[in-house]
């Protein structure tokens, strides 16, 4: 800081050309420059600080305008969105008044096709519980047959000596024989 004091005071001292001169006496010279500073600042300024007030003025002005207009649009919109929420709310108590009735007529449809269904199956049990039984009749039958047949051939068996037997088979030949002629 002193560099610069010493460069100031140093500037004081160059011969003068005439009554022009540097005054080195900061004090003096700082309300000197800060009077001019202010003079031509109220002298200039005055007009671009009027000039930036009033543009300054001008939006606020513009902005309330936009704001009251912005605010009627938002009124509007919300008017009809009430209209349209009173509406939506009608149709949802329609909706509900028509599902409580479309839900008691299913409910109904439900119970005749579980009653429907109910009774098919009873019918399928009972045709598959007489078909069981058949079954089983036929199967009893069989077996007694296959008993029967094989206590008949048991005694054929028993009964049969090599003669009677090639009596037999002989006279089967002689039918066959006979029916292929």
């Amino acid at each position: 800081m002193k560099n610069v004091t010493d460069s100031f005071v140093s500037l004081g001292h160059w011969p003068s050309a005439g009554s022009f001169g540097f005054n080195t006496d900061i004090l003096a010279t700082n309300l000197i420059n800060l009077s001019v500073v202010l003079g031509v600042l109220v002298f200039f300024g005055k007009g671009v600080l009027s000039d930036l007030l009033d543009n300054r003025k001008q939006r606020i002005l513009n902005t309330i305008r936009n704001s009251e207009e912005l605010r009627g649009g938002a009124i509007e919109q919300l008017e009809k969105a009430r209209t349209r929420l009173r509406k939506v709310e009608m149709e949802a108590d329609q909706f509900r008044v028509n599902g409580y009735s479309e839900i008691e007529r299913e409910r109904i449809n439900f119970i005749n096709s579980t009653s429907k269904t109910l009774k098919q199956l009873e019918n399928y049990k009972n045709e598959t519980i007489h078909f069981e039984q058949q079954r089983a009749i036929n199967q009893v039958r069989q077996r007694v047959f296959q008993q029967a047949l094989q206590g008949a051939l048991g005694t054929l068996i028993s009964c049969l000596n090599n003669e009677l037997h090639l009596r037999t088979i002989r006279a089967n030949i002689g039918m066959l024989g006979a029916i292929t002629d």
